[in-house]
Formats: structure tokens, C-alpha cells, sequence
């Protein structure tokens, strides 16, 4: 998820607004669905996955975050900067081959950026509150401000419940259509990030000391890996390895055993990247800057 005060770069936790134009889309991916994952053992001396691009969709402003239902892909647009409370914010709606469904499926938020789908519900993080958006109607049910957050970012789906992240605050709350509370905070967290669920554990980034964390409940934290440096986006691979998105520009490959290989750098393109959301074979990566959404398929690993 969207990075917070850890880069010149960032005018209050942003870069500029990528130029605003139609949608557009090139070249087709194979749909697929949710993964379930089990613990393996470590592979040896195994090859960094390589990535391939298969799809590019373009025409987004400032895109941030995914969540996915079924063979629908929604993106945040966070448009402004990162803390803008502008109203100028919206959710597009992208099909599995990056074809654009609706480019303002729900609009007038403020800076989207997190997003996780839980019974029939879109919760979306927006800078110091939450929606609840319904998505049969893509009507928002429920907004809720969140009391002294600094920055909230991330939101995910674990063991039955809706997880979110404060960068802002080292915090995780968890959260549904009636309220929030808080669930986890640590010194640790500081800028924290990403969150994935992966089995009874929950996988979490931080910016700050650029690590990988995991933790089965609150109270209870575990550092997986560090040294990437604003950590942000986590997917797990089939072999219970990690992807890592790092802003502005790189994905790492993490092993079990905690070693990180950079396998993508665009800073100098410059294409900036967000989170990153695993779809089968795919992951979905969010480029904040030039405005795009990319597909990569993970390839002969999986």
C-alpha cells in the first residue's frame, strides 16, 4: 500500500498525480481465481522467480491499491496527493485481461488506497476513515473515522475478520460494518504497511525498518526478513516463499529462511509501484506514476 513520509519525493506522503486520459489496455491475461496456501519446506538453492508482463492498463490517476472478487479487479485512484481530503478520489473496475469495467465505479472519496472484499462488501481505507461500500448497489453503506490515526493504508481478509493498517501510528485495527478496534500495536510497526494473510498467520511490511513480519495474534510478532527498505506490497508463492513490492520501485524475492534478492527495479524508468496482490499466476501491481496497472505473470515457479 501507499507509502508515508519516508521519501523526498513525497509531498505529504505522495508524488505527483499521474496525467489523467481514457483508460486504455493492451495485450490479454488468463483469468484466474483465490488461492490456498499450506506450508512447505524451504526449496533448495531454488532460482528468484522471473516476472513477464502480460498485461498493461493505462489511464488511472495515481493508482494505489487492489482487492479482487471473483473475475473483477477493483483499483484505488488516489488522484491528489496521499492525505488529501478532496473528495476527488475513486474505485475503477478492471476486468482479469486489464479491460476497463467502470472507471468510476464509486467516487468522491478522499485518497483511497487499501481495499479487501469480505460478504458482499468493499472496505476501503481513506487516509483517517474507512468505507463500507455495498457492491451490488457500489453504494457506501458506512463511513467511519478512525480516532488518531496518522495514515491508514492497508486492509486485508484473515481468519474471519477485516484487518487494517496505520502507517501513521504502528497500529492494526481490525474492523467490519459496525466499527473498529484496536488490535495489534508494537514499536516494530513503525510505518507499517502490507498486510496478507497466509494460513494462521498474518504477514505484515513496514516502511520503516523495511521488514517482513508475521504474527498468529495480537501480541505476538515475528521478523521474517529485513532490509527492504519501505517495504509495501506481500504475496506468497506456492513454495511458501515471498514477493516484497518496496517504493518506489523494486520487488524482492524472500525465502523462508529470510534471504531477500532484488528481481525488479523500475525507479530510473521511472515507473512507481504500490502494493502488489497475487491472482494465480499473477500479480497485480498499481503504478502510481505514469498512472497504470500491470500484470506480471510469475513465471516457472509456481
Amino acid at each position: 500500500m501507499r507509502q508515508l513520509l519516508l521519501l523526498p519525493c513525497l509531498a505529504m506522503f505522495a508524488c505527483s498525480p499521474a496525467e489523467q486520459s481514457s483508460p486504455e489496455t493492451s495485450e490479454v491475461a488468463e483469468s484466474s481465481s483465490e488461492i490456498a496456501f499450506v506450508d512447505t519446506p524451504p526449496s533448495a538453492a531454488a532460482e528468484p522467480p522471473a516476472l513477464q508482463q502480460v498485461w498493461v492498463t493505462a489511464g488511472l490517476s495515481s493508482p494505489e491499491g487492489v482487492a479482487v472478487q471473483g473475475d473483477t479487479l477493483f483499483i484505488s485512484n488516489v488522484v491528489g496527493e496521499g492525505a488529501d481530503k478532496d473528495g476527488e478520489g475513486w474505485i475503477t473496475r478492471l476486468s482479469m485481461d486489464g479491460a476497463v469495467l467502470e472507471e468510476k465505479w464509486v467516487d468522491g472519496l478522499n485518497a483511497p488506497k487499501g481495499m479487501a472484499v469480505r460478504d458482499g462488501k468493499l472496505f476501503v481505507s481513506d487516509f483517517d476513515q474507512y468505507h463500507v461500500i455495498d457492491i451490488a448497489s457500489a453504494t457506501i453503506e458506512n463511513t467511519y473515522v478512525v480516532e488518531g490515526a496518522g495514515f491508514l493504508n492497508d486492509i486485508t481478509t484473515w481468519q474471519g475478520g477485516v484487518y487494517m493498517s496505520d502507517s501513521g501510528s504502528a497500529r492494526i485495527f481490525q474492523v467490519d460494518v459496525n466499527g473498529y478496534k484496536e488490535w495489534l500495536a508494537d514499536e516494530r510497526l513503525g510505518g507499517v504497511n502490507g498486510l496478507t494473510p497466509y494460513g494462521d498467520r498474518l504477514l505484515i511490511a513496514t516502511m520503516r525498518s523495511g521488514s517482513l513480519f508475521e504474527t498468529r495474534g495480537a501480541g505476538e510478532l515475528t521478523e521474517i526478513a529485513t532490509g527492504m527498505e519501505n517495504a509495501d506490497g506481500i504475496a506468497v508463492l506456492d513454495d511458501g516463499s515471498y514477493l516484497v513490492s518496496s517504493w518506489p520501485g523494486q520487488i524482492w524475492h524472500v525465502t523462508q529462511d529470510g534471504a531477500t534478492t532484488e528481481i525488479h527495479d523500475t525507479i530510473d524508468v521511472p515507473v512507481f509501484q504500490n502494493d502488489l496482490t497475487r491472482v494465480g499466476d499473477m500479480i497485480i501491481v498499481p503504478n502510481w506514476q505514469p498512472g497504470t496497472v500491470t500484470a506480471w505473470r510469475i513465471a516457472d515457479y509456481l
